[in-house]
């Protein structure tokens, strides 16, 4: 009876996870995919425990215990800027567990484990451990405990690939030597290794794709031992997170005219390139600053505004204030939009999460392709901290890392208001030709002060 109670529970459970990535696609409906992937989850849960004999109810109560109470300050009190390293962790966390499982799994069935069986552990294991220290170091890098620039030096490349070549070449030989166990916590070692070269070898610039590959790596781990412990649910959700994140790693490098091999293996950000003409080089052009003054004035007479956010929209947290300046504007009969860029921030979906925890419409929300044959016709596109989605280099200048990179043309808005903390680059470490041209207004402060203040700019003017 519990065995049928089972398949139907995970049955349910699948269903519900198909759903939630359907509804995660479309921004009206990801908050109710949010919550029915929770709910599957819990169904999953629920059937898990009633397939399986339990023997130490209290070992499983503290394990519950010990994940709400460090899990459940981390969903309410986690700022949305550290949503990306919630994420990176949460990765590591989830990868981990499946390669303990499936060690344990090893072990537990020596001496009498099929080929078969420990090639699919094998496999798992590496991507598992790999996932786990790769993921530690995104952490890391986002949460800025170690520098966002790559670790560049000569063959690296080599040495990464010879790295994951030496765990593969160690799993083999596991396989053909099942009782050798002594390998297993080596070729682990080489795995964890290569996820620690692989990503510090990798530009902040590249970190939302990193999160999106990183996903698909975990979901395919826990695939594999989904296969190994027979749980068909852990097969299919695994199934599905790989895929998903796959899709969308490859939908993020198209965005950034990029491919995975470049992402993973191209080292952009790793030397700052200076723009031809900027305050320290030859060509003596300077930035003119501008006053929250000169802002409201251009406003006043606007008929189309875009507002472009990017990451330092996400730091300084000025999401509801852009809300109020576009009210403001709205109310005066002015058309707003909001342009994203698939990798604004530093994690995919980034600024549209921002936008809707301020309460943003959805159909303001404009991706790339749609909104850039708008700007030649925008009065005001207003840029918060977006900087490597917005630098015209990536058209223009063929010796930047930018290059071919598909970028919100805001530099083709009659005016563009630029709200930036200094003229220091962005994640790929390259310069910003925007800044530069006629028709840019630079406007350096927090963007939450700045925007604070033109929201009382505006209101003066009535």
């Amino acid at each position: 009876m519990n065995d049928a109670i089972v398949e139907y529970l995970y049955v349910v459970a699948i269903v519900f996870f198909v759903i939630s990535l359907k509804w995660l696609s479309e921004v009206k409906t990801s908050r109710y995919g949010n919550w029915i992937a929770a709910s599957g989850m819990a169904v999953a849960i629920g059937g898990t425990l009633l397939a399986y004999q339990i023997q130490r109810v209290d070992l499983l109560v503290l394990a519950v215990v010990v994940g709400a109470v460090v899990g459940a300050p981390i969903a309410l009190k986690v700022p949305m800027t550290a949503v990306p390293q919630r994420t990176a962790a949460s990765h590591a966390f989830g990868s981990l567990a499946v390669a303990l499982v499936g060690s344990a799994e090893y072990y537990q069935r020596l001496p009498n484990i099929d080929t078969p069986t420990l090639a699919v552990l094998s496999a798992e294991m590496i991507l598992g451990y790999l996932t786990f220290m790769g993921s530690c170091i995104a952490f890391a890098k986002l949460q800025g405990l170690i520098p966002g620039k790559p670790f560049i030096y000569g063959g690296r490349n080599f040495v990464s690939l010879a790295t994951l070549g030496v765990a593969v070449a160690l799993a083999v030989y596991l396989v053909a030597n099942p009782t050798q166990s002594f390998v297993l916590p080596i070729m682990a070692g080489f795995a964890i290794l290569f996820g620690f070269l692989l990503v510090m070898a990798i530009g902040g610039a590249d970190m939302p794709t990193v999160i999106a590959i990183l996903n698909s790596y975990a979901g395919m781990s826990a695939a594999a031992l989904g296969f190994v412990l027979n749980n068909q649910v852990l097969i299919v959700a695994g199934a599905l997170d790989g895929s998903s994140g796959f899709i969308l790693a490859m939908i993020m490098s198209k965005a950034m005219n990029r491919s995975f091999t470049n992402v993973l293996f191209g080292g952009v950000g790793a030397v700052a390139v200076a723009s031809s003409g900027g305050p320290a080089t030859t060509g003596g052009r300077t930035v003119q600053a501008f006053t929250v003054e000169d802002v409201a004035s251009i406003l006043r007479d606007a008929r189309t505004v875009v507002f472009v956010p990017g990451y330092g929209m996400a730091v300084a947290q000025a999401q509801h204030v852009i809300k109020e300046v576009a009210d403001i504007l709205q109310s005066k009969g002015v058309d707003v939009k909001y342009g994203i860029h698939p990798v604004a921030g530093r994690m995919p979906g980034h600024m549209n999460v921002l936008l809707a925890e301020a309460n943003v419409s959805y159909d303001q929300l404009w991706e790339m392709d749609r909104i850039n044959p708008l700007f030649a016709e925008t009065d005001v596109a207003i840029v918060v901290g977006a900087n490597d989605v917005t630098n015209p280099a990536a058209r223009t200048r063929p010796d930047s890392p930018l290059f071919g990179m598909p970028i919100m043309n805001v530099d083709k808005a009659k005016t563009v208001v630029f709200i930036k903390r200094s003229m220091n680059p962005g994640f790929a470490g390259v310069e910003n030709d925007l800044f530069y041209l006629p028709n840019t207004m630079m406007v350096f402060g927090d963007a939450k002060k700045v925007l604070a203040d033109l929201v009382a700019a505006l209101g003066k003017q009535g």
